[in-house]
């Protein structure tokens, strides 16, 4: 665990452990020679929660490289391919696949519809498009076919789970480039919660050591058991999961939709020792265990970020699963980890904060204003990161990625915080979030915590609305606990004992369930933009 005793809100890359020079299909026949005969991944399919295919890593090797050779036959080195899908293993193989091939992977959520995909599709000059013929009632086939109509560079559409066609042979060399850790190995499109998706392009670099760094701190070996129930469209399924297990040498329950029923009857049966869910997740298998009991005794550690994790959350997850806990925080850009908390830290540290800096990377606190100043520890600024995990850049978008990475090769992340004394992080909320009202800045994700410490609260998210006298008001949405009364006195009330009056919402809004992007995160500017159309 780090020491620091700041006064500036700075933090030097941390040398206790080193970035290694690998890569997605490197690390893979490293585990294979490793741990060739030892499980290493098994598909789930829930309401079921019966192992159906399984690999070793010395059998998910052999058929990652039979299909890297399929691939390298028909697509050159540096194309770019569309994987989208549920979590298959077919979608496993495909990233290794392509990682030894030399190909970028680019990441697609299933649930989007044709104009989405479309925009991936365009935006990524993709050469290819794989995928399943349906996914929860979405019509994928036909999606695909809809969004690649007159793209030329879309040479095929292919179905993941039909292996003839995945394992077709090209006209080209099969012969597999040397891949080097600098080269991109992903894209990956953000979730586009402030505005349009920009695609992140990551190094094999950033993705293979942020994961194992992130793998390390939760305490995975081989003897751990993990279920990944994260989609892999996003970093937190295909690359801390699914690469940090793989470093670790633990197997991987690859679950294709997240159930909380179905994932709670894994745990059990399968004895699951760890398990990484955004809040949304991990409120639902609460809510869950309120109705129908299960036993969680072999869960160790379960870890979640993506969003602010309420300190409520955490004690409760503490409490019903019987484990320690570990907040992160980072985004896509940064492939994707910034902080983590160490095993052992007290649950108040858990409770209050994001965690330390991961290994080699540097963490700063700086001015919003445009001067780009580094703040004074406890201050509140922009959280920037700089180090081994920054994106190559966001790709053919220049102007974008000098937005985000500075002169200095900083990544400023949209993103607002502190550092304390001890060097620990606390997110205050997004810079294109904060409410200023009246001239004075405030953070959501202050006002959220105050009321989720309310019994009635499940979920809750505050925005800022227009307002002609202060600029800006604050509202809020909630969503209550099975059973409970929505009361917007009783709400406020409990708010004015936790926070000032200016940070009180003036208006209240009750939701069944809230929009949420591919990533599990609330899109706010979704219900800005339905509030202002109902009121006119």
């Amino acid at each position: 665990m780090y020491r620091f005793d700041l006064t500036e809100s700075y933090i030097p890359a941390q040398t206790d452990d080193v970035v290694l020079e690998t890569t997605v299909g490197g690390i893979l026949r490293d585990a294979a020679r490793q741990r060739g005969d030892a499980a290493a991944l098994v598909e789930i399919d829930p309401p079921s929660v019966e192992r159906r295919r399984q690999w070793t890593f010395a059998g998910l090797l052999a058929d990652s490289e039979r299909l890297a050779a399929a691939l390298a036959s028909r697509y050159a080195p540096g194309e770019r391919i569309v994987v989208w899908a549920p979590n298959v293993p077919e979608w496993v193989l495909m990233e290794f696949a392509c990682g030894l091939a030399g190909l970028v992977l680019v990441t697609a959520n299933p649930s989007y519809q044709a104009a989405e995909l479309r925009y991936v599709l365009e935006q990524s000059g993709a050469a290819a498009l794989f995928s399943v013929e349906s996914h929860r009632g979405n019509p994928m086939a036909e999606i695909a076919a809809t969004a690649a109509g007159g793209l030329d560079a879309v040479r095929e559409i292919v179905d993941l789970e039909d292996w003839d066609a995945l394992f077709r042979t090209g006209g080209r060399p099969a012969a597999l480039p040397v891949v080097t850790p600098g080269d991109a190995a992903q894209i990956q499109y953000t979730s586009g919660t402030t505005g349009f998706p920009k695609g992140a392009v990551l190094s094999h670099r950033a993705l293979t050591n942020n994961a194992r760094f992130y793998a390390k701190r939760v305490g995975i070996g081989p003897e751990s058991v993990w279920a990944n129930f994260m989609p892999m469209f996003h970093t937190s399924g295909c690359g801390m999961i699914t690469l940090g297990a793989l470093q670790a040498g633990c197997p991987v329950f690859l679950v294709k939709i997240f159930d909380p029923a179905a994932v709670l009857q894994l745990i059990e049966r399968e004895k699951v020792t760890a398990i990484l869910g955004v809040p949304t997740m991990l409120v639902a298998m609460l809510e869950c265990l309120d109705r129908q009991p299960f036993d969680l005794s072999s869960v160790e550690v379960a870890v979640s970020g993506g969003s602010m994790v309420a300190p409520e959350l955490v004690r409760n997850a503490v409490e019903r699963f019987g484990c320690t806990f570990q907040t992160v925080f980072g985004q896509t850009e940064s492939a994707p980890l910034i902080t983590q908390h160490h095993a052992g830290e007290p649950l108040d540290i858990v409770c209050e904060t994001a965690g330390l800096p991961m290994p080699q990377t540097e963490v700063s606190i700086r001015s919003v204003d445009g001067e780009n100043r580094l703040l004074p520890v406890g201050e509140v600024g922009e959280i920037c990161v700089r180090g081994y995990c920054v994106m190559i850049g966001y790709h053919e978008n220049p102007a974008a990625t000098a937005e985000a990475i500075d002169a200095d090769g900083w990544l400023h992340t949209g993103d607002l915080g502190t550092l304390d004394r001890r060097g620990y992080l606390r997110i205050t909320g997004r810079v294109k979030e904060m409410i200023i009202r009246g001239g004075e800045n405030l953070f959501p994700a202050e006002i959220e915590n105050a009321l989720l410490e309310h019994p009635d609260v499940a979920e809750v998210a505050v925005v800022g609305l227009p307002d002609e006298k202060w600029g800006e008001i604050v509202a809020c949405f909630v969503r209550l606990e099975p059973g409970r009364d929505f009361d917007p006195e009783e709400l406020h009330r409990h708010c004015r004992t936790q926070i000032s009056p200016q940070k009180t919402p003036a208006v209240w809004r009750r939701v069944e369930a809230f929009p949420l992007t591919g990533s599990g995160k609330i899109r706010k500017f979704a219900l800005v933009d339905e509030y202002l159309a109902e009121e006119g």
